[in-house]
């Protein structure tokens, strides 16, 4: 797969696998994926699909045992195949990144003004005063209030929303051209979470950032990302633009996740759906579809011989299915 000059990223064939007593992980398992600037490619499925971990060998910020094949093409560079010095020009200066729970991510020893102020000081050889007179500007432009006293602040002293916002701070300091926010609503309650993605939704579009965004959740996505990528199992199994996957979901797993997703209109006394059974283990894989043991549409075909990721050129709609929900178009 070539790298058009219009992809800010190229994922080809990427995998990541991690020895394990018994076998060895895939975590991620050829997935290949392209993201354009300014546009957001969300990312979705189940706790343990492989998402975070996407997202950490995109960043080169893997367990040393990881053993990575494919190729990472970040604005016509291969990342692979740069020294360790140089992805670290790039981790936070064009690539930053936004994990899951702040409270863990951030220093709780260190100001949240010096935290900000650091891939300032490190990336961009900024002096410490003017450092920290744009971590005001950042903490500002994020919707925090009273930045100026807020910069002397300990992580603990703030909320949830807020770390999260200082997250998000931190991760644009150096204004970098990709943005992977992964799962930056999670345990955030529902007003925050809008407050949240509509700030990175305003920022992209102000800064022409290319962003991922990770959730598990469908319902975030609508709206929000231009195109839609479901994993399952360390690989991508459905992957259309947004609009045309919520309205013409092959899948059975992308259908399953969006039956389970609760609604306004629901009864108060509806049983929501669940899926049946759990993921497999993947460091032993089932033959055949990863999926046909949970899938209701499986047949014998199903178990014995994996579907690969087949493209549907007249929707550029892919998706990895023997019996789709929908029949391919003619």
């Amino acid at each position: 797969m070539t790298c058009p000059a219009r992809h800010l990223l190229l994922l080809d064939n990427l995998s990541v696998h991690i020895p394990v007593p018994g076998g060895i992980l895939r975590a991620v398992d050829g997935v290949s994926l392209s993201l354009e600037p300014g546009k957001t490619l969300a990312i979705v499925g189940e706790s343990g699909c492989g998402k975070s971990m996407l997202c950490r060998a995109i960043m080169g910020i893997l367990p040393g045992a990881a053993a990575v094949g494919g190729r990472i093409v970040f604005a016509g560079e291969d990342l692979r195949t740069l020294s360790e010095k140089g992805l670290n020009g790039i981790r936070g200066r064009r690539i930053g990144i936004v994990l899951q729970d702040p409270m863990s991510s951030l220093n709780p020893v260190i100001k949240i003004g010096q935290q900000i102020a650091e891939p300032m000081r490190h990336h961009l050889r900024m002096p410490a005063a003017g450092a920290m007179e744009r971590a005001v500007s950042l903490l500002d432009s994020v919707g925090i209030p009273q930045p100026a006293q807020r910069v002397d602040c300990y992580p603990h002293q703030l909320s949830g929303g807020m770390r999260q916002r200082v997250a998000i701070a931190i991760a644009l300091a150096c204004d970098p051209q990709l943005l992977i926010a992964d799962e930056p609503t999670t345990a955030l309650d529902v007003t925050v979470q809008a407050e949240i993605l509509n700030l990175l939704g305003r920022l992209q579009k102000e800064r022409n950032m290319g962003m991922i965004l990770v959730t598990h959740d469908l319902g975030v996505v609508a709206g929000r990302a231009h195109d839609t990528a479901v994993m399952y199992a360390g690989r991508i199994v459905e992957q259309a633009q947004t609009p045309e996957l919520f309205d013409r979901m092959r899948m059975p797993y992308t259908r399953a996740l969006f039956d389970s997703v609760p609604r306004l209109d629901d009864p108060p006394n509806r049983v929501l759906p669940a899926i049946d059974g759990q993921p497999p283990d993947l460091a032993a894989l089932p033959p055949g579809c990863r999926f046909a043991p949970r899938c209701m549409r499986a047949q014998e075909r199903c178990r014995v011989e994996e579907p690969s990721l087949v493209e549907n050129g007249r929707e550029d709609h892919r998706y990895a299915c023997w019996f789709p929900c929908i029949p391919p178009s003619p």
